[in-house]
């Protein structure tokens, strides 16, 4: 029997989970990918072509390509900026020019998404949360606000949520995925702003109260400087229910962490994410989870995939 399972997310914690379960057998993939991203290429083109953010969207794509090809590999390519001037190409990815080319030529950046889908072969589909052109605001601790997901992280404050200051409508494949779905999975990756910016859309906030599907996030290992700084596996997910996102389990990593690459993310302002009370109002479930070779700490794919494996035979 076919499951279906959504991933909500952006950035590379999403596309890590798309690639670890693309084998599963029996499973179709929904993405439900943030276009709030302003930075970098993507940010370039956005502004230069007035066109939702693709640059979550390349990498989910080739995350999810039926095989690791050349095309998909020169999807990911970044063409270098020596002097730093950002002229022409310089800086930019490949993919994020095809995108773009092909949302010109099409006149519909999903057609875009896929066209390009098509030449990857990718097994899956692909969803922007919205396809306007939307921008990220965060309201810190001390009431200041900070415009634009690039800017979000590098101001020292504390987040106390994140917003848009207009109208954004959901995609409406976007909703669909998660009302049939019977297995979602948030994460993995940065918070408030790669899963808060689809989740604070209205009717994806709406369509995740009302979903039958098990609700689970797939929580951080580590903490990230400028957004969830000193934040247990608890404030992970009251920041992710304050928003609206309803939880029903957290997979958390059970590893024992190597001193040494601990010492090396304390120095960069990264700690361990732990569980620091007893009685949550949601099941949490401890899984070896990460790998931590050349002295990172990042979640291994197989492992990912084993727990959503475990997830699915209780779903459905």
């Amino acid at each position: 029997m076919t499951k279906k399972v959504v991933v909500i997310g952006g950035g590379h914690g999403q596309s890590l989970i798309c690639r670890a379960i693309k084998y599963i057998p029996d499973l179709e993939i929904s993405a439900i990918v943030t276009v709030a991203d302003d930075g970098g290429s993507t940010g370039r083109l956005r502004r230069q072509f007035h066109i939702p953010a693709m640059g979550d969207i390349r990498n989910v794509l080739v995350s999810l390509a039926g095989n690791e090809s050349v095309m998909s590999e020169l999807m990911n390519y970044r063409f270098e900026d020596p002097d730093g001037t950002e002229d022409d190409i310089h800086g930019h990815n490949l993919g994020n020019l095809i995108l773009t080319a092909l949302t010109q030529k099409t006149g519909s950046f999903l057609e875009a998404i896929q066209t390009a889908g098509e030449f990857l072969n990718v097994r899956g589909k692909i969803i922007p949360a919205s396809t306007q052109v939307i921008t990220l605001f965060a309201r810190m601790e001390d009431g200041v606000i900070v415009k634009g997901e690039a800017n979000i992280p590098t101001v020292s404050n504390h987040i106390r949520y994140v917003f848009y200051d207009r109208q954004v409508e959901a995609d409406p494949d976007a909703v669909a995925a998660i009302m049939d779905a019977d297995l979602i999975l948030y994460g993995i990756g940065s918070v408030y702003t790669s899963i808060l910016p689809n989740v604070i859309i209205p009717e994806i906030r709406e369509a995740l109260t009302k979903t039958k599907a098990r609700k689970v996030y797939i929580c951080n290992a580590m903490t990230q400087p400028g957004e969830t700084d000193g934040y247990s596996v608890e404030d992970h997910v009251r920041a992710l229910e304050s928003h609206g996102a309803d939880v029903d389990a957290v997979i958390v990593a059970d590893d024992e962490m190597p001193e040494a690459n601990v010492a090396r993310y304390a120095k960069e302002g990264s700690t361990p994410v732990k569980v620091q009370e007893t009685k949550h109002d949601y099941t949490v479930i401890r899984r070896e989870l990460l790998t931590f070779e050349n002295g990172l700490i990042r979640h291994d794919a197989d492992k990912v995939r084993a727990a959503t494996e475990e997830l699915l035979k209780e779903v459905g």
